[in-house]
């Protein structure tokens, strides 16, 4: 039987890359988009639920899927605030797994970060890394956690820091060796590849996709 894929965070670099290839997917009969904003795409398996992302419960009803991929994520510049950024980088994710976990979803897929870490001295990578431990307490059958190093792809709105950080690390490439390796950076269409393909291994338990492995 095909299944229904939920997909929050589509108008961003990486859902942006996921969404046609979850609405190509064989292995998809339905392609459900929640965020504030709709996306400007048509398609037949396509349902846009467009609402507030901190009240999702008044949406439960119209978010149940099989696949859950959350591509939510901003940067405290983008976001305007420590505060503001929580809100989209812990809040929203976590939010969004348990409502879809009670909703008997079988997979939760989620872009999380190179450097996540309960403990980092960053305060971006310590709530990445506070998100994950909060995903993986959700009993989905299987939770997959993509952690990306540097991304590259074409932003509605660039981020100046990170293409001066891609032009550094293109230059740094041949270098990037062994353990070194995931720190290069990575396409936003590979790691939306990456997601799928994951999903389609219907596997279970936890699982980490770190960048070199993308």
């Amino acid at each position: 039987m095909k299944k229904t894929a939920l997909l929050a965070g589509a108008t961003g670099l990486i859902g942006s890359a996921l969404l046609p290839l979850l609405l190509a997917s064989d292995r998809y009969a339905k392609v459900i988009v929640v965020g504030r904003r709709p996306v400007s795409l048509s398609h037949p398996k396509l349902t846009q639920v467009v609402t507030d992302l901190g009240d999702l419960e008044a949406e439960r009803l119209r978010l149940i899927a099989d696949d859950v991929y959350c591509c939510l994520g901003t940067t405290i510049q983008q976001a305007g605030s420590r505060e503001a950024f929580y809100r989209v980088d812990f809040l929203y994710v976590v939010q969004l797994a348990a409502l879809t976990a009670a909703n008997f979803a079988a997979q939760f897929l989620v872009v999380s970060s190179l450097g996540a870490d309960t403990n980092s001295r960053f305060y971006y990578s310590r709530v990445k890394g506070e998100m994950e431990e909060a995903v993986r307490q959700t009993p989905f059958r299987a939770v997959h956690i993509f952690r990306p190093s540097l991304l590259l792809g074409d932003r509605p709105t660039p981020r100046l820091g990170e293409r001066l950080g891609a032009a550094v690390l293109a230059l740094a490439r041949p270098l990037l060796r062994g353990g070194w390796a995931k720190y290069r950076p990575v396409a936003a269409t590979t790691v939306a590849q990456a997601m799928l393909r994951a999903a389609a291994d219907d596997g279970g338990g936890i699982r980490i996709h770190s960048s070199e492995t993308l």
